[in-house]
């Protein structure tokens, strides 16, 4: 260590300075060993309580940026979801002007819900060229028709994703907006019936 080190000429520095000399009237001079001794704490660097301080702030930062960017990672999702739902409703409404229906008549499919290479069928590529499938969770979107296919026309339709969850809260729902990044995405009749806004609880 420094201290360890420098200690042998801080003494040699101590004993050429405490002899007495004619004109200081018999008194020590011992300033410049005081200014020696101050300059060698200085060199000493940091204490471990400023380390850890320092380290306490690190941390403290860093848990609200790691917070913030894990909500706008959400938010992101949140928002291609919405983007690639509103996309497949305009389509699927462009078609509806065309046909007068939202489902398609020759095909002979069970009923509701219905399943994406279906959907592609209806509008691919005529409407839309690209028809996303999964949110931006990566879960499956889930379409939905009021009137099975081929049978009487469709009057409604229905786009919704289940969220982060990836967890349907059931085929009922109010509308409105919601705050959780779990809570379902609903889509129909060129709007959203349910949609996030505002802060998302994590």
């Amino acid at each position: 260590m420094l201290w360890n080190r420098d200690l042998p000429k801080l003494r040699r520095a101590a004993a050429r300075e405490c002899r007495w000399h004619p004109g200081s009237g018999g008194r020590l001079r011992r300033s410049r060993i005081k200014v020696t001794l101050s300059t060698m704490r200085r060199q000493r660097g940091f204490t471990i309580l400023e380390v850890l301080i320092v380290v306490a702030i690190i941390g403290i930062i860093a848990a609200i940026a790691i917070a913030n960017y894990l909500n706008a990672v959400q938010k992101a999702r949140q928002k291609r979801t919405m983007a690639d739902m509103r996309s497949i409703g305009v389509a699927w409404e462009s078609r509806a002007v065309d046909t007068k229906s939202y489902n398609a008549a020759g095909f002979t499919m069970p009923a509701t819900p219905l399943s994406y290479a279906q959907l592609t069928t209806l509008l691919a590529p005529t409407y839309m060229r690209n028809i996303p499938s999964i949110d931006g969770w990566g879960q499956p979107l889930q379409f939905a028709l009021d009137q099975p296919i081929g049978g009487v026309s469709a009057a409604e339709y229905a786009i919704r994703s289940a969220g982060r969850d990836g967890q349907f809260s059931g085929n009922t729902y109010a509308s409105g907006p919601t705050t959780s990044f779990d809570c379902d995405i609903v889509y129909s009749g060129g709007t959203f019936i349910v949609w996030p806004e505002g802060t998302q609880s994590q």
